[in-house]
């Protein structure tokens, strides 16, 4: 009997974890770190030489008043989405590399933030479900766990052996933010909003305390699977991401496009629905609005008094005719930024089936139809282009990746890899179109890149084509100015170190974190 090809891709990937877990097992003392995978030994664990710190010109994002300083605050590091941090990262000096397993199988730490003491806050995702952790910035040991609820996906997948709907749900805590009083701020599988607090008790000990609970589902459709609802005859409509506006509402989003907000001081609840799109990406705020992409068109929205989501703009692009590899759905792949020497500028990508753009609009709420659009970048070569990563921007400058033929981490292996590709698109200084700064042919499948603007350096997760069949994974630094690699530090080997979509993160100490399939990995300087 044939295998059918879904959970055919199911079990060789259960096959393939598996077997780096234990037949490539590490010793008692060295448990909690991430097994190598075979071949290790035959590819290069550093190329290039240690870079020249150059910091770039220019303002950073305004601070958001209910977010935690930039560069600690979420996925893209800040309200606008800029995926820009004020930490150096790794110089290429020596660099070490340290890592953590989460669990058995899967464990993989997307969002990372910051408090203010420095310890890492992230949420990892397992087939036991979510877990909300307080890791120690050096060791990566736990200080502290709070089990979230698990997703339906995760129920879906193991009970009709279809793995694809994990590695393409963005809900269930995924994107998640670190408030201005060090709390965490998300959405779980039920539909509600937590706000979770962290504190350290007279013996040392740490912990997590739910401070507030908002229950969404009111509003939300919530009839999902679970383990008591396996065939579950409504709807589930799963909140994918939240964030504070400038008035210290959080607003949220659901994958069937409803959008919403949680006034925190009275628990009052609003929401609008955007008919027959969907919104998988997170989305960014600024004093001007709240940017939220669907898989039609960019929306820009303010609150009315009472909270409720109100459009200032619509935008429609080319969503393209279908999904490419490499993207969750339909659509754009990127969260909004919010960007311009002026602050003026919103920037996303389409999903046109021939080559991929960067669109770039003005974003003021007066602004003229036939004026919004300030330019329209193809990029990457034709038949091969599509990112499901939020671009960087810094001043007028845009950095954006390929992620073509990426799905998941049975994607890449046996020495495989993506076609590649990152490109710096800079608006011109007087507004009247883009223009292509470089190109470089680095491969990141599938990461959230981040630039350091301290140091100049950009940050990619990088796997080359390898005759051996070893999928040898990269830390892969290039300079900002000329999109040349300053070096690679190997991070591991195997299924385990594929990130799947997690971000870099640079911490304030300089070490540059990687959720992967396995944990998290963190590279610094050794010398």
């Amino acid at each position: 009997m044939t295998t059918p090809p879904r959970r055919a891709r199911a079990l060789a990937l259960i096959a393939a974890v598996c077997a780096t877990a234990l037949a490539f097992a590490t010793p008692v003392a060295l448990a909690d770190e991430i097994p190598l995978a075979p071949g290790h030994r035959l590819v290069d664990h550093y190329q290039g030489a240690p870079a020249t710190p150059r910091p770039v010109p220019g303002e950073a994002p305004e601070r958001h008043p209910y977010l935690a300083p930039n560069g600690r605050s979420g996925m893209h590091a800040d309200g606008a989405g800029s995926g820009t941090h004020p930490f150096p990262g790794p110089l290429g000096r020596d660099p070490e590399v340290t890592s953590e397993k989460i669990a058995p199988l899967g464990g993989e730490c997307a969002t990372v933030t910051f408090d203010s003491a420095g310890r890492l806050l992230t949420v990892c995702g397992t087939f036991s479900g979510f877990l909300l952790k307080l890791l120690d910035p050096r060791t990566l040991d736990t200080l502290a766990e709070y089990r979230l609820p698990q997703r339906s996906s995760t129920v879906e997948a193991i009970t009709r052996l279809d793995f694809e709907r994990i590695f393409k749900d963005t809900s269930g805590g995924a994107y998640f933010y670190l408030d201005d009083r060090d709390r965490v701020v998300l959405a779980d599988s039920r539909q509600h909003i937590l706000r979770i607090a962290h504190t350290q008790g007279t013996n040392g000990a740490w912990k997590f305390t739910v401070e507030d609970d908002w229950d969404l589902t009111s509003l939300v459709p919530h009839d999902c699977v679970s383990w008591t609802n396996l065939f579950p005859s409504g709807v589930c409509d799963p909140v994918t991401s939240v964030m504070p506006d400038w008035d210290g509402r959080i607003w949220w989003v659901t994958r069937l496009g409803r959008v919403g907000t949680v006034d925190p001081a009275t628990g009052a609840l609003r929401s609008v629905r955007l008919d027959g799109e969907e919104i998988q990406n997170s989305f960014s705020v600024a004093e001007d609005g709240v940017s939220i992409v669907s898989d039609h068109a960019l929306y820009s929205f303010r609150a009315d008094a009472d909270g409720t989501p109100r459009i200032q703009w619509r935008q429609t692009y080319d969503r393209g005719t279908g999904t490419k590899p490499g993207s969750v759905n339909q659509g754009s792949g990127t969260t909004p930024d919010l960007f311009g020497s002026r602050e003026e500028y919103v920037a996303i990508t389409d999903n046109a089936d021939d080559r991929m753009n960067v669109l770039v609009y003005r974003r003021g709420a007066d602004v003229p139809a036939a004026e919004r659009l300030v330019c329209r970048v193809p990029v990457f070569r034709s038949g091969a282009s599509t990112t499901d990563n939020s671009l960087i921007s810094w001043g007028d400058s845009l950095i954006v990746e390929n992620n073509y033929g990426y799905e998941n981490p049975t994607s890449l292996t046996f020495g495989r890899s993506v076609t590649g590709g990152v490109t710096r698109i800079d608006v011109r200084p007087d507004g009247s179109g883009c223009d292509t700064v470089w190109e470089s042919a680095v491969r990141s499948p599938s990461t959230v890149p981040k630039l350091s603007t301290v140091n100049g350096l950009l940050y990619s997760y990088e796997k080359q084509p390898n005759a051996l069949g070893i999928d040898a994974w990269y830390l892969t630094a290039v300079d900002f100015r000329t999109g040349r690699r300053a070096f690679q530090r190997l991070t591991g080997t195997g299924v385990a170190y594929d990130n799947n979509w997690a971000p870099i993160t640079l911490g304030p100490d300089g070490t540059a974190y990687v959720g992967v399939f396995n944990g998290i990995v963190a590279v610094r300087d050794g010398a």
